[in-house]
């Protein structure tokens, strides 16, 4: 079990599974997003701010600087049961007091639940945020026609990038689960890696048996689990949004959690070691059946080299190899 229940909440925007909630509350909702930016917007494609019949707002479009009038739009829309497109140029003042250097222009699209949105469909898509299946919320700005798609799209999911197909109307809205870093090893590493994967946006999860170093004391507020390292990934669950990093430099509790994670979708696995630790790594996994392939998905020795020193520059090389491997697929 946990030494501590983890009481931040992921970083989730829950604009869907707010827009859904009011829409069955019987309030009416609105989804805005953003569909297009140019120069210095304040948020990114693919932002969502959702609205209430009432006025209530959940999400951002702009960080507030349009805010007001996507609201205004939003209730003339859910009035009128269309969808609107709506285009707003943000000036230097207003990106200035949400932390920018320079003003941009975005458009945002307007889409009434139930009437332009299908309830059905936004709760398909709710359902999957919450199981942790990345899912893509297609529309044809031009035909209306609305879908969600798990099977294709690989480079907008691998580099979290919602945007229009090329030469066409036609818009992708990807929803990824929030991203995750599973650490094995509660050791000095791992306290200079959390921190750094926390500011990444990565919900870290340290896991280790030795209660001398999973300790609440050397790892405050954060989420560790005392178990077995494979029991501890088996009840996390390892997706194509979770980092796996293995820092004991100790077989017995590294390698049973490498099974789990070769066995899964998880898009990064690093171990510690040097070369001669990791080509024994390498035979002990031969020995277990496992294939070439499969095994050179360990990033071992662990991080990028970056001639680093110490337990924080590791932490930095790990940090970019991370990266590296989520946003280009290659290490």
């Amino acid at each position: 079990m946990d030494t501590r229940t983890d009481s931040r909440t992921e970083r989730f925007d829950r604009a869907p599974e707010t827009a859904l909630d009011w829409h069955r509350a019987g309030k009416g909702a609105a989804l805005a997003t953003v569909i297009e930016t140019w120069g210095s917007a304040p948020r990114r494609v693919g932002s969502q701010l959702a609205i209430s019949g009432d006025a209530e707002i959940e999400g951002s479009v702009s960080g507030g600087c349009v805010e007001g009038a996507v609201i205004v739009e939003a209730l003339e829309a859910m009035e009128e049961g269309t969808a609107r497109e709506l285009e707003f140029g943000v000036s230097d003042a207003d990106a200035f007091a949400v932390g920018l250097a320079c003003g941009g222009t975005i458009r945002v699209l307007v889409e009434p639940v139930g009437d332009v949105l299908p309830d059905d469909m936004l709760s398909a898509l709710v359902a999957a945020r919450a199981e942790r299946r990345p899912v893509a919320y297609v529309v044809d700005l031009d035909t209306g026609s609305r879908r969600l798609d798990d099977s294709g799209h690989a480079d907008r999911f691998r580099m979290d990038r919602s945007g229009f197909e090329p030469d066409s109307r036609t818009f992708v809205a990807i929803h990824n689960p929030p991203l995750r870093l599973v650490v094995v090893g509660a050791v000095h590493i791992a306290q200079a890696l959390v921190p750094m994967a926390r500011i990444a946006g990565y919900d870290p999860v340290l896991i280790d048996p030795r209660e001398t170093f999973g300790s609440d004391a050397r790892f405050p507020g954060e989420r560790i689990l005392p178990d077995w390292p494979d029991e501890a990934v088996a009840q996390i669950g390892l997706d194509t949004r979770t980092a796996l990093v293995l820092l004991t430099h100790d077989p017995k509790l590294d390698d049973p959690a490498l099974v789990e994670a070769l066995r899964s979708g998880c898009f990064y696995i690093g171990a510690l070691g040097s070369t001669r630790t990791h080509a024994k790594r390498v035979s002990r996994l031969e020995e277990d059946g496992f294939t070439d392939d499969e095994i050179a998905r360990i990033h071992g020795p662990i991080g990028l080299d970056i001639g680093a020193a110490g337990p924080a520059e590791i932490a930095v090389s790990i940090l970019a190899e991370m990266t590296q491997v989520l946003r280009k697929g290659t290490a």
